[in-house]
Formats: C-alpha cells, structure tokens, sequence
C-alpha cells in the first residue's frame, strides 16, 4: 500500500506513535509519505520506503494566524496525486482530519476522479481540547463522522469520544504499539548504568513533554521522598514549560545534584533500560506510552490511575497504580521495589511479559493493515 500520514513532528505520544507506525509499515514493505510541515522528531536516518514532504505555510500581512489547514489540505491532495496514495492516515482530528477532507473532495472532484479515503486516529487531547472550549465540537465532530474509518488508542478514549461527541460511526480501538527488539534490557544497558549512578545507586526516569498534565513536579516530590530512603537518581528524559518549575524545585529541596535533566532524546530506548523505576504522575493519560516503553525495557511504573492507564498497568503485577497527586502513596510503592532486589526484577520481567504479550509492534501492527484494508475495500 502507499500510505500518507500526517501528525504533530513535535515531541509528543501522537507524533511518536505516528512515526513508528511509519518505520514499521515501511519495513513490511508499504510506501510511507510522511506530510507535515517539519519532520517528525524521531525520523532518523534514511529508508528507501519512507518519504517526507514538508508543508510550507506562506505568510501574509493580511493573516494574523497562517491557515494551515488549508496549506495541508492542498499538499496532501498534491502528494496523493503524484504518488497515487491508496490512503491517508491522520492522527489528531484537529485540523488533520478536516485537512484530509477537503483533500479528498478536491480529488474527488478532480479531472481524474481519484478516490482517496482517509482514517483518522484520536490521540486524546482532540477530545479533551473540545472540553474546554465547545466551539470546536462541531467542526471535530463532523470530521470525525466524514473520515472513512477512525481508531482510537484505548478503550477509554473510545468511550470518551463516543460519549461526548455522539458518534454514530464505529470507533476501533487499536492500542499504541512498542518495537520489543528494540525496547529491551541488555548487557550494555546495565554498563551504562555507572553513567547516571556511579556509586550504584537505584536509578528512575521519567519520559514526557513536560507539559502541565504530566505534573512534572510530583515527579520530583515523589523522588524527593524515595531519595531520603534510598540511594537513588533521577533521569528526566524530555522538555518543555515545566522544566523550570522542576528545576526550582529541585534545588529548593537540595536534591538538584541527584535530578538529572537529559532534554529531548531521539533515541529514548537506549536510555530507558538503565532506569530501575518509571515515574509517571499525570493527571490524564490517553494510554500511557511513556509506561508502555519503560515496561519493554523491565522498568517497572508507578503511574496514576488515570485514562487508559490501567489498560495498560495491572496494579501489582506490571506496575503499581495510584491517585492524582497522591505523592506519598507512589513514593511508598517505589520504595518498596527499591529496596526488595527479587520482587524489582520479578516485576520488570512481568512488565517485559506484558509489553511482548498485548503491545508489541508485531501483534499491532497488522491491525493497521487490515483496518486499512477493509476501509480501501469500503471506499472502492
């Protein structure tokens, strides 16, 4: 199949799962065309099956904000048409699927009549934006209606959507994947540790955007308390509005020393698997990749119990589960893993089990192609 995909480059679940996907199609031996308007962060290297076409945005006097929407729209229809897409794959129905749309209508209404249908993927802030201001619910709402097949990552976004925007349409759930051969705990990971913790010290990570949601500084609280129980560390892996916030409060408590701030990281699995403990206290989760990533690599998370979180942790089995801001609950249950050497590594292996069982790339990624499959066949 020759496939579009367009999503947020930026750092972030959506644009990460998108670009994977992408990788993993292209490996399978599918045309990839990524359409954007800056290449998505982790679209390393070279792939003779992977394209990127970049959306450029002209700016005018007139436009206090560039429509670029409408610039998507007219380079997807372009790409679709020289490259003969059999199918765009959007993710985010703001403005990706509208964009897709009237990309679709254009063609459609083209000198070659090509049909292109689009399947549009809900990541979660698409809905929970419209929460917080309803002007976008019907624009969102009908886009989401027109797409030609929409999945959503977790059965609790699918509900979510369903129940707030009253789609009719079905709405499959197809979860967020991890590649297992490369997310995976080895010899030259466990050398790496000395990097982060000379003197052997217990080591946890915590991977994000570093946006509000994420709360960030319980991140901090959480290891603030564990800290004063065990030797540890602290890998921050990502950035974003609350780094400063994290920073102060790192150096008010003294333990600046021991947080250690890594910024963006293309390859994040090369730095996950030295971690011990994932720490990861959002306050909404649509699924919970960050987890997903860290349990492929046996680092066992304590995350809330938010979202499509528990779709992912089994409380007590694969991770450890808590409330919103409850920060002395969640330094309890990582401090109760650090300091029991049998029960960390029985976890991390049950979270490695879990990861291989439900979520490896090779068990979601053919969901894609059949789903794709049956929209193509629906639409010829």
């Amino acid at each position: 199949m020759k496939i579009g995909i367009t999503c947020y480059p930026t750092y972030g679940g959506s644009g990460v799962v998108a670009t994977e996907l992408g990788l993993e199609l292209a490996e399978r031996g599918h045309e990839i065309h990524f359409i954007s308007y800056a290449q998505p962060i982790r679209l390393i290297g070279t792939h003779p099956s992977i394209h990127y076409h970049e959306v450029e945005v002209s700016r005018y006097p007139l436009f206090d904000y560039p429509p670029y929407d409408l610039a998507l729209a007219t380079r997807m229809a372009e790409v679709a048409e020289l490259y003969e897409l059999d199918l765009l794959h959007v993710h985010y129905a703001i403005p990706h699927s509208v964009s897709a749309m009237l990309a679709r209508q254009m063609l459609a209404a083209g000198p070659r009549r090509q049909k292109l249908p689009f399947v549009t993927t809900l990541h979660g802030t698409d809905i929970t934006l419209v929460g917080q201001d309803r002007s976008y619910l019907p624009i969102t709402r009908y886009s989401i209606e027109q797409s030609d097949g929409v999945t959503a990552i977790s059965e609790y976004l699918r509900e979510r959507t369903v129940r707030e925007f009253e789609i009719k349409n079905p709405v499959q759930v197809i979860y967020n994947f991890v590649n297992c051969d490369l997310y995976v705990r080895n010899e030259e990971a466990r050398k790496r540790r000395i990097e982060y913790a000379p003197n052997g010290e217990r080591i946890l990570v915590h991977l994000s955007n570093f946006r509000p949601v994420k709360r960030l500084t319980d991140t901090v609280e959480i290891f603030d308390r564990v800290r004063k129980k065990v030797p540890s560390k602290l890998l921050l892996i990502g950035d974003g509005p609350d780094r400063s916030l994290a920073e102060r409060l790192a150096m008010k408590k003294g333990i600046h020393k021991d947080v250690l701030f890594l910024g963006k990281q293309d390859q994040v699995y090369e730095k996950l698997p030295v971690a011990d403990v994932m720490l990861l206290p959002s306050e909404l989760e649509s699924f919970g990749l960050a987890a997903l990533e860290g349990m492929a690599c046996e680092v066992v998370p304590v995350a809330t119990r938010v979202g499509g979180i528990p779709e992912v942790i089994d409380h007590g089995k694969s991770g450890f589960l808590a409330e919103v801001g409850d920060v002395a609950t969640m330094a309890r249950y990582a401090i109760e893993l650090l300091t029991d050497d049998n029960r960390l590594q029985e976890m991390g292996k049950a979270c490695r089990d879990a990861a291989r069982s439900r979520f490896c790339a090779s068990k979601i990624i053919p969901q894609y192609e059949e789903f794709y499959r049956r929209v193509m066949e629906r639409s010829s």
